[in-house]
């Protein structure tokens, strides 16, 4: 049998060594742009897609190019409690889960009136029951590891405050928000932390600004006077799953330009800077 080469015993070794994340939603926007980052950290990467494959197959590219590895797999969290399965199906290609990032999501523009149960299902089941589900998931396995772990619940603006035409969405992530509390609290004796990031607007294939350079975006109602990019809000998932956040837990990161100190009504709506001056 011939020895592997220095290289290659150096390259197997750093492949055992890697952190392992699990990254919903990471076809396009938030999620891929964390999948990305994650890389450039020196994680190996698991992405799930709902419904665009080729998106996630992108952003494997685009880990790989970090010398990581990423491994796929469809999940659609409208069909609990099997979808959560995938993040085990993850964690055994990948060999471990060391952090979970629970961005994947969904909402409606629909008055509160004119909702219907199954729309409104829906969307708490994959904001904020998936995510839940997921959790226990990946939780498990990092107890079973035994050396903790990194939880980063994606939630929004509307963690916090309310919007109208939002009422399921705002539900789920205000839900979110204090599942995440709760999970601090019950998971920290493993040595797992658990926090949330609440983006304001984000341009995103989401809010229909793909690809939009946030710099030449008008928002006069957000303090900072611009949306914000996915990578901004990586680098806020990125702390929170790496090792200078290890006495962080239990916490809502919010990353709006300032958005809930408007009210995310305001932060939208407003069409001048009127509000600036007394």
């Amino acid at each position: 049998m011939t020895a592997p080469s220095a290289s290659t015993a150096s390259a197997a070794s750093a492949a055992a060594a890697a952190k392992v994340a699990v990254v919903t939603g990471a076809d396009s926007g938030i999620g891929r742009a964390t999948a990305v980052r994650l890389a450039e950290a020196g994680m190996d990467v698991g992405i799930t897609w709902h419904s665009d494959r080729e998106g996630a197959e992108r952003t494997a590219e685009e880990v790989g190019k970090h010398g990581r590895r990423a491994a796929v797999a469809q999940m659609d969290l409208t069909r609990l409690p099997d979808a959560a399965t995938v993040v085990d199906d993850l964690a055994e290609q990948l060999g471990r889960v060391d952090v979970l990032v629970n961005n994947a999501g969904t909402g409606t523009a629909t008055p509160y009136l004119d909702l219907g149960h199954e729309d409104v299902r829906r969307v708490l089941d994959v904001d904020l029951v998936g995510p839940f589900l997921c959790g226990q998931h990946a939780a498990r396995r990092m107890i079973r590891q035994g050396d903790g772990g990194r939880i980063v619940n994606v939630t929004s603006v509307h963690e916090h405050q309310p919007r109208v035409g939002a009422a399921p969405y705002c539900a789920a992530k205000g839900g979110l928000g204090l599942l995440t509390q709760v999970m601090a609290l019950e998971l920290a004796e493993h040595g797992i932390t658990v926090n949330s990031v609440a983006p304001g607007e984000i341009a995103t294939p989401m809010t229909g600004q793909e690809d939009t350079d946030v710099h030449e975006e008008s928002r006069p109602g957000i303090p900072l006077g611009r949306p914000g990019d996915a990578r901004e809000i990586a680098a806020v998932i990125a702390f929170l799953a790496g090792p200078d956040s290890s006495y962080v837990t239990g916490a809502s990161w919010v990353a709006d330009g300032g958005m809930v100190r408007m009210g995310p009504q305001a932060g939208s709506h407003l069409r001048s800077d009127e509000w600036r001056r007394p």
